[in-house]
């Protein structure tokens, strides 16, 4: 990949920012709406199909433009030099754009329960802000170790990862901004209202920086130590 984006690398980044909005909101829609289950199978359900998804769509788009799907994930790869200013700017914007599709899409298929196209979210998400710097703490630097290794089971990982992550943290792992402002379009049990979404997002940069100083100051031990020796 280059520091000049391609239209191949931001359509990957758009469809696959879609494709994972489309399977968080309408798992939970499909669940809640049509099945008429519990909350808490719908959690269930929505962290599998997440985890699945998720997984395939970094199989298909890494090749592409190394399926970030996040702009916090975005943010990272620019501090290590992976992408430019150029990619940087524009794969958050396409991001962005394919979650709120991905809102469109998922509500579309199920019209008929949710009345509209598009909503805003009155779902309060108070006293979970920690589980989203948990979450992404983890998420960041799971992605930066496994990047660092060269493992090739990186899909299989972060769709455990983040599927594990859904029901094991008090937010519901959104870990990821273009995924909750999506998910501020949706009135449904997998919205956000505005004012949560906002400060989801601060910790999910904090969650995201941190994640970065624990990385770098690993390795900066470990380079110490290779000098010594």
């Amino acid at each position: 990949m280059t520091n000049r984006p391609t239209l191949s690398e931001l359509s990957a980044e758009f469809f696959g920012s879609m494709l994972l909005v489309t399977a968080a909101v309408s798992s939970m829609l499909l669940f809640t709406a049509t099945f008429e289950s519990t909350k808490s199978i719908a959690v269930l359900a929505n962290a599998i199909t997440v985890a699945f998804v998720l997984c395939a769509l970094i199989e298909i788009f890494a090749p592409i433009s190394g399926a970030h799907f996040n702009p916090v994930v975005t943010m990272i790869m620019a501090f290590e030099k992976r992408i430019g200013a150029a990619k940087f700017g524009l794969y958050i914007f396409v991001q962005i754009a394919g979650g709120v599709t991905g809102t469109l899409l998922a509500r579309l298929m199920f019209l008929e329960y949710v009345g509209s196209m598009l909503a805003i979210s009155d779902t309060a998400r108070s006293h979970t802000y920690i589980g989203e710097i948990i979450g992404t703490f983890f998420l960041i630097l799971a992605i930066l170790l496994l990047v660092k290794a060269g493992s090739s089971k990186i899909p299989l990982t972060i769709g455990l990862l983040v599927g594990g992550q859904i029901m094991a943290t008090s937010s519901t792992m959104f870990a990821n901004p273009q995924v909750t402002i999506a998910r501020m379009f949706t009135n449904s049990p997998a919205g956000i209202r505005p004012l949560d979404g906002a400060l989801f997002i601060a910790m999910q940069l904090i969650g995201a920086l941190l994640a970065y100083a624990v990385y770098r100051f690993i390795f900066a031990k470990s380079t110490q130590t290779e000098e010594i020796q």
